[in-house]
């Protein structure tokens, strides 16, 4: 089951960024989002409830879902949204690379019982390394704008609220089943993506195309029914340091759709960026993860009185 769902993410996550640039070519990102995860959680509720699963918890149980749910699919994926309107898929994906190291500096600081080897430590920088050898003709050719630098910099936010919110996640496990508290997540971010919307005058300035709704469709059963409830089943069962190796493979794998789909170009760069980015994972999946020791805490010593 873990590998498994370490492959949906990998596989369809990495071609999400494909369907956010086709969706946000036409419908404003705030009510591209909203549209997507409000479908994607209804559907999922419903779905829940019709097998038998529970979808009612108390009110402190739905408000934390629905925290991690704005931190993920409002902080995280409404910025990266935003962002594609102004970078390339490709350098968004390298700067969103820098979320692994969010995760270790957050799940040291807020979970405190596991460390990652320095194995590990090194496939996270092996990571970096890759990525950068992967995008470095593109970074190479020209030199960001300024609006391509705000967009730039607010994806390094986005990062930070992405990885805060699935450390959270993993904190706040409450007894939720994971597929209601998917749901609950998304249900959450697509109305609090709407509110946006509305304010940005989203609305009126969207137009409906074929070609948008199925990318916004495609988003919806590839990007958040599979690829976004196998990664919160993986929060639940596996180490956050070894879940952030999706923020690697995903730009390898959207390069190769790219060359496989849309017939782009694949240089030595590529090759080698990309069988550097392979070598990390590997280095990462098959670090050792320790908790680290409990100390009990000793009953208070009485002061011996003279």
């Amino acid at each position: 089951m873990v590998i498994l769902a370490f492959g949906l993410v990998y596989l369809f996550w990495g071609s999400t960024y494909l369907g956010i640039d086709i969706a946000v070519q036409t419908i404003p990102p705030a009510l591209m989002c909203g549209l997507r995860f409000s479908i994607a959680g209804v559907v999922m509720l419903a779905a829940c409830a019709a097998l038998g699963k529970p979808i009612l918890y108390s009110p402190r149980q739905i408000a934390l879902a629905a925290v991690v749910g704005l931190l993920l699919l409002m902080g995280g994926n409404l910025t990266l949204s935003y962002a594609e309107l102004s970078v390339s898929t490709g350098l968004a994906a390298l700067i969103i690379a820098i979320t692994p190291l969010w995760f270790l500096v957050l799940d040291s600081l807020l979970l405190g019982d596991h460390h990652i080897s320095g194995r590990g430590k090194a496939g996270l920088a092996f990571g970096i390394l890759g990525l950068f050898v992967l995008f470095w003709p593109e970074l190479e050719a020209g030199a960001l704008g300024h609006r391509e630098f705000w967009a730039a910099l607010s994806l390094l936010g986005g990062s930070f609220s992405w990885a805060l919110g699935s450390v959270l996640s993993k904190r706040w496990q409450s007894g939720m089943d994971v597929f209601s508290a998917t749901g609950w997540q998304m249900t959450a971010a697509g109305l609090g993506n709407f509110v946006f919307a509305f304010i940005n005058g989203d609305f009126s300035r969207a137009t409906w195309t074929t070609r948008s709704l199925g990318a916004v469709f495609y988003l919806v059963v590839c990007g958040s029914w599979i690829g976004y409830s196998a990664y919160i089943w993986l929060l639940e069962h596996v180490p956050t340091s070894k879940v952030s190796t999706y923020a690697y493979v995903n730009p390898v794998v959207a390069v190769f759709l790219g060359w496989l789909i849309l017939h782009e170009r694949v240089d030595r760069f590529i090759l080698a960026g990309s069988a550097i980015v392979i070598l990390s994972v590997i280095l990462v999946t098959s670090a050792k993860v320790k908790a680290k020791p409990v100390v009990e805490e000793l009953p208070a010593v009485e002061a011996a009185g003279d």
